[in-house]
């Protein structure tokens, strides 16, 4: 890791003993007892030699690798990291009614979780109310319904909201639902100035991998910059985008089709805030992303630290950053979900364990980790204590925590470090040449690359050339589950629709329809701030659905291109 003329003949001498070693002593076992398969290489295609040596790292210590909490953090955002404090430990929930909702919250929190997070279900998601039409059968089926701000006040019941930090997954409709947030806290008491969390927000992955999408791409990317500039004004200690790796991940890209896409993203968004007047360093420093953790262990926790190079980079020297904390990539991390299996669940304890320990390898700032019965339905109780007892053990047993980075170094963590972020630039220039993020969105360029990459696993997996324990090797006959189920029921559709129906008898109406009027014009009037007017309109008791109802009559819906 030098480029002075002793380093340069030091690895030369190494890379040409490794070849005569490779020569003798390796080929010598090699024709006696076959390795495994022929060719060996990471999830993202990245072929492994047997060994690394120094001879195989290009970085420079001081240039690209350095200290904790210094330019370019490969090796972590906070100088102490875990030796401060330790990564909040979060549990994603959220199921039927926010009453139940609540419940679940509270029992985490009693159980050690330090952080929220809420799963929102469908119709929410897509900015439906639960008595529309549209979410028959969907209401509180995966995530909690919530329509109006009753709804996120009884969510948030004996919760204070200025000791709790909040995540919301939530991206079409997310100005709203966090305005709904912003007013209940202000109902306990709590300044915006207080509160703590994230929106997730983040519109560019939905139309590459999720789907729950509302809006054509220019006006949701206008509710997003309206988000950043509120929150640098208003709610400075709150995230106001989580962007999303996570669910590029899920839809089956490669951990540098993750890494790639997700920053390509991170980009386009930083563009359009500064085209909207934004000054970067006002609002650079209050990004944060989500990353997914998979099985190939240290891939990811290379996958990490290649993040964060890159982003330091992008932020200082393409937009001319000046605050290091600009600079920063903070992210959170959740456990792979597709890699969860029906069969055998209870392996996926020990899966969830692998992906958990890289991404506190990897310095995540937060972390989810996912319940073994979660291919089969909604987590239980006891479920989600053992996903969060997880994180707990590896926080006070492990010793991984005690040290910063304990992997830097290696050759082999170094080198993977190096091939990711080369890859994931070249994925970046060709998204540049299209003419950026979203540009690359319409015209399919990523979901075509994600497509690819997920049926190239499948085929693996389906000839064994990947195994899957449990699911394609390893199998036995399914002995009838003994895990409980959580079953959402029925009748809190019914219940919802008859709050909504008591709350527009109720409300003022005439004072909805003022509020729902202004709305429009400021969907009608490009740099109007959207926020204000989202906070006071859900206070006299607008819906959510009645909201984006206004939104779609202006703006429309976004149409997918048609992939084939």
């Amino acid at each position: 890791m030098g480029n002075d003329r002793d380093g340069r003949n030091n690895s030369d001498k190494i890379r040409n003993r490794r070849e005569t070693w490779r020569e003798t002593t390796y080929e010598t076992t090699r024709a006696r007892f076959p390795e495994r398969r022929e060719r060996f290489e990471t999830t993202s295609g990245i072929p492994l030699d047997p060994i690394a040596t120094p001879s195989d790292v290009s970085a420079d210590y001081l240039a690209d690798i350095g200290f904790p909490g210094e330019y370019p953090f490969t090796r972590g955002v906070q100088p102490t990291m875990y030796r401060g404090r330790f990564w909040t430990m979060r549990q994603y929930a959220g199921y039927a009614s926010a009453q139940e909702s609540n419940a679940r919250y509270r029992y985490l929190l009693e159980q050690g979780q330090t952080g929220l997070s809420v799963a929102f279900d469908l119709p929410t998601q897509l900015g439906y109310d639960a008595d529309d039409d549209l979410a028959i059968g969907e209401v509180g089926r995966v995530g909690v319904s919530i329509s109006c701000l009753d709804d996120m006040r009884r969510l948030f019941d004996q919760i204070p909201l200025d000791k709790v930090s909040t995540s919301m997954t939530i991206n079409a409709p997310a100005a709203i639902l966090w305005a709904m947030y912003i007013a209940v806290a202000r109902s306990q008491g709590v300044a915006p100035t207080q509160l703590r969390g994230t929106i997730q927000n983040d519109i560019l992955k939905e139309y590459v991998a999720r789907g729950t999408y509302i809006f054509p791409p220019r006006p949701s990317m206008r509710l997003i910059t309206d988000t950043f500039r509120f929150a640098a004004d208003e709610v400075p200690r709150w995230n106001s985008i989580s962007i999303s790796g996570y669910h590029i991940r899920e839809a089956g890209s490669t951990a540098v089709q993750e890494v790639a896409f997700t920053l390509a993203n991170g980009i386009a968004y930083v563009q359009a805030a500064i085209d909207a007047g934004l000054d970067v360093d006002d609002f650079a420093p209050r990004l944060s992303f989500f990353f997914n953790a998979h099985s190939n262990f240290l891939e990811e926790i290379a996958k990490f630290r290649a993040a964060r190079r890159m982003w330091a980079r992008i932020m200082r020297e393409r937009f001319g950053a000046q605050n290091f904390r600009s600079w920063r990539l903070r992210f959170h991390t959740q456990t792979a979900g597709s890699t969860l299996t029906a069969q055998q669940p209870m392996n996926n304890v020990v899966r969830v364990t692998l992906q958990a320990l890289a991404a506190v390898l990897g310095g995540t700032q937060s972390l989810h980790t996912n319940s073994m019965d979660e291919a089969l339905w909604l987590p239980t109780e006891e479920s989600v204590r053992v996903a969060l007892r997880t994180q707990q053990i590896i926080a006070h047993e492990s010793g991984v925590a005690d040290v910063v980075d304990p992997l830097a170094g290696s050759y082999y963590m170094e080198m993977l470090t190096d091939e990711i972020e080369q890859r994931a630039n070249a994925y970046i220039a060709t998204i540049d040449e299209l003419g950026g993020a979203a540009v690359a969105v319409e015209q399919g360029y990523m979901q075509a690359e994600i497509a690819e990459a997920a049926y190239r696993a499948q085929l693996a997996i389906e000839r064994k050339e990947r195994v899957i324990v449990g699911l394609n090797d390893f199998q036995e006959e399914e002995a009838e589950l003994e895990i409980t189920q959580l079953k959402v029921d029925p009748a809190v559709e019914e219940d919802q629709r008859r709050h909504l129906s008591d709350l527009r008898t109720g409300r003022d109406n005439a004072r909805v329809s003022e509020r729902l009027s202004r709305i429009e014009a400021a969907a009608r009037t490009p740099g109007t701030p959207t926020m204000p007017l989202f906070i006071e309109a859900v206070e006299v008791e607008c819906t959510l659905g009645e909201i984006c109802g206004v939104l779609r009559s202006v703006w429309g819906e976004y149409q997918p291109k048609v992939m084939l």
